[in-house]
């Protein structure tokens, strides 16, 4: 089964990739590697913005992350002409979280990131990531999650 027929079975689909916000690009391929630019936290409503530990909870949070790992497949899919069976694993996440200096659950709201992944990809879908507090995002979002991936 296709990740986009994983997608559909999850009732999800990929967002357009997102244009970079300022003077970068959105990946850069080198070799097998594919890396992703930081995809900050939206759905189709817009920005998902706050503070873990203040107005933000973790549920909420893992549901921005999840968006953050949509966005990058969607992404990874413009890095591989289109075509996402080129993937073969993601090797590494590097996320961020905005949370409050109490809040120490960023390895739980990053798992939102974490699971979609491997409920997508299976094996391939497991990685290496960090998981770290920020005081501030851009824009206010409440988590923001960079990749690498292999491909093929």
């Amino acid at each position: 089964m296709s990740i986009e027929d994983k997608l559909a079975e999850r009732g999800l689909t990929l967002p357009e990739a997102p244009a970079p916000a300022a003077n970068y690009v959105p990946y850069v391929v080198s070799g097998d590697m594919v890396y992703v630019s930081g995809q900050i936290s939206a759905d189709e409503n817009g920005l998902i913005t706050g503070k873990l530990g203040a107005e933000l909870d973790v549920a909420a949070g893992q549901k921005a992350a999840e968006r953050c790992a949509l966005s990058l497949l969607a992404q990874l899919k413009a890095a591989c002409g289109g075509d996402l069976s080129r993937l073969v694993r993601v090797v590494k996440l590097g996320a961020f979280v905005n949370s409050t200096a109490e809040f120490t659950e960023q390895p739980q709201v990053v798992n939102g990131a974490s699971d979609i992944l491997v409920a997508l990809l299976g094996e391939a879908g497991r990685h290496a990531r960090a998981a770290v507090s920020s005081p501030s995002l851009p824009l206010g979002v409440a988590v923001e999650i960079d990749g690498v991936f292999q491909i093929k």
